[in-house]
């Protein structure tokens, strides 16, 4: 599937900085640098495109795409896969009510997703790969999982047995009762009868009335949500990649479930280096989500005659694992932010570049600090200097490492 055209991202001068998250799985900062010094391996799950792109959506997007840049400020190649569910419950649900084709409603969904994407320049991934497209993959997945003993039979359905990965729960660190709870509140079916354990999931679903199924060596039907990325993963990026990431509601029982289907199924370990999560952007005291329907979405807002940059920096004035509310607020001041700073580089002669170009890449390598960045650009916007150089060298390290075109 076609991703979205890159933006372009000029060189930055000076010295770029080794950068070092949270990682989920060990509970602590780590430094995040490609395995072998050169390819920087990156892994980020995508939508599931029965609705548009909302603010928590972008947030994700734009946290991975710091990453990303950073990773290309240092030198290293970035291989970057992203995923999209283009087949799943959410997604047949939402074309049933609304009485669209599902096929229709994803091409549309996706389309929109680009435009979003593109507007907010996040950088897009190498292999854009939708769930329908990766089937095959899906299907040579499960056969690998069989012969090592790890899936069964209930009534047609096979799943994933969770007990066959020694190290499963090793992602999230959540015992077993969180687990149960979360897994049936994110898709899952712990109590369905036939099971072996409440946690193992589904990999392959027979063939339901009125729903789309492809064929298979296990009959007629469509891949669990889980080994999607599972498969995705290993055939475009291989075992053990630097970072897998995504939304802090995917840690369980998405990215436990998929890194220990990757476990098994290869049998090395582990899935990923370093497991990094968007926290949630809520709106009114709620989570943003789209069941609930309390959306700030992109496209609406850049229609109101927003400026994307503004809402990238509203996204970026908050730290990536802190949960926080949209507000008009914010991108009020937003607005402001960026016109205080577009200002500054339209006045020819400013303070030097180089102290707050290495202040935005300390910032950043510090598990991406973004409001420290933020901070960093205000305090040269606001200051005097007789440098002519050093306003195009602010713009140009604003644009490649915070992805805000001035």
């Amino acid at each position: 599937m076609q991703a979205w055209a890159e933006p372009e991202i000029p060189d930055v001068p000076g010295t770029a900085r080794e950068l070092r998250l949270f990682d989920t799985a060990s509970n602590r900062l780590v430094e995040v640098r490609p395995s072998d010094g050169r390819a920087a391996r990156m892994y980020v799950c995508g939508i599931t495109p029965y609705d548009a792109t909302h603010m928590g959506h972008a947030a994700t997007y734009v946290t991975f795409d710091l990453i990303g840049r950073m990773w290309r400020d240092a030198g290293y190649d970035v291989s970057y896969t992203q995923n999209i569910t283009d087949v799943d419950d959410p997604l047949l649900e939402r074309a049933t009510a609304t009485g669209v084709e599902w096929t229709d409603l994803a091409t549309r969904e996706i389309d929109l997703f680009r435009a979003d994407m593109t507007a907010l320049r996040v950088i897009p991934p190498q292999a854009y790969i939708g769930a329908v497209e990766a089937i095959p993959l899906v299907i040579d997945m499960i056969v690998d999982l069989q012969k090592a003993g790890a899936v069964y039979d209930v009534d047609g359905d096979l799943y994933f047995a969770v007990k066959a990965d020694p190290s499963f729960g090793g992602v999230s660190g959540f015992d077993a009762e969180t687990m149960r709870a979360l897994f049936g509140e994110r898709g899952g079916d712990p109590d369905r009868p036939g099971k072996r354990d409440p946690l193992d999931c589904l990999v392959w679903q027979l063939e339901r009335p009125g729903e789309p199924a492809w064929d298979s060596p296990f009959g007629r039907g469509r891949p669990g949500w889980h080994v999607e990325c599972s498969a995705i993963a290993l055939k475009y990026l291989g075992m053990t990649v630097d970072i897998q990431g995504g939304g802090s509601d995917l840690v369980f029982p998405h990215h436990e479930m998929s890194a220990s289907e990757a476990q098994v199924a290869t049998g090395q370990h582990p899935f990923a280096r370093a497991y990094v999560h968007q926290a949630m952007v809520g709106l009114d005291g709620e989570k943003m989500s789209k069941s609930k329907g309390n959306l700030v979405l992109v496209s609406k807002t850049r229609q109101g005659g927003v400026d994307p940059m503004a809402i990238r920096l509203v996204l970026l004035a908050h730290h990536y694992r802190t949960d926080w509310f949209w507000t008009d607020g914010d991108l009020m001041a937003a607005q402001e932010r960026l016109d205080v700073w577009r200002g500054a580089i339209t006045r020819g002669t400013a303070a030097p570049a180089a102290p707050v170009v290495d202040a935005i890449r300390a910032a950043l390598a510090n598990d991406l600090d973004t409001a420290t960045a933020l901070a960093a650009v205000d305090a040269w916007a606001e200051s005097n200097g007789d440098d002519p150089t050093a306003a195009a060298d602010v713009a140009v390290a604003v644009d490649a490492l915070l992805g805000v075109r001035l």
